[in-house]
């Protein structure tokens, strides 16, 4: 089963279990809140709403508060000597949709536990030889750069590429001994 809701100017499709951010919602981490303009309910049929589906909500945990990261606005006028520097963070909330309910239902109060998860194999139930021999050692990151720096063939500098034309230019030689260019520059 399927919804999409409005929240902030925003629509979303979700369904149970799904996490997501979303523009500031008041709750505290570990609460419910709920959303009560679904447009769309949909899994077996599909309900359209007219604007919103009547009695349908979603339901959703909050899992975290928390800021983006910093945009910066910077609006430069040019040959004017004015130019303007602003940045900020934008909140969201980052939710866990717990239930999809119609008909006027209430969601439950409670978060519902999640099932836990099987920890993985760790490497020593695995064949410890059989693990090392399928993959080489290991490099430092400084290591890996120094390599990565020998590999690249760099191209020389304009002025050392300069330089190196000049030394290749035809010079020659008078009966005296002096050298001088035949093509000057």
């Amino acid at each position: 089963m399927f919804a999409v809701f409005k929240t902030g100017g925003k629509q979303y499709r979700v369904a149970a279990e799904d996490v997501l951010k979303v523009g500031k919602v008041k709750g505290e981490p570990g609460e419910i809140v709920e959303f009560g303009e679904v447009l769309v309910v949909g899994g077996d049929s599909v309900s359209l709403g007219a604007p919103t589906v009547a009695g349908a909500t979603v339901a959703a945990e909050v899992l975290e508060q928390a800021r983006g990261p910093k945009i910066i606005a910077f609006k430069k006028r040019r040959r004017k000597n004015s130019r303007r520097k602003i940045g900020h963070r934008q909140e969201f909330t980052l939710l866990r949709i717990t239930e999809i309910l119609t008909d006027g239902k209430k969601p439950s109060k409670q978060a519902q536990p999640r099932p836990k998860r099987a920890p993985a194999a760790t490497a020593s139930e695995q064949s410890a030889g059989a693990a090392a021999a399928a993959r080489p050692p290991r490099t430092e990151p400084r290591q890996r750069a120094k390599l990565r720096r020998k590999r690249k063939s760099r191209k020389p500098s304009r002025r050392r590429r300069r330089k190196s034309r000049q030394g290749r230019k035809a010079k020659e030689v008078t009966p005296a001994g002096d050298a001088f260019v035949t093509n000057p520059v």
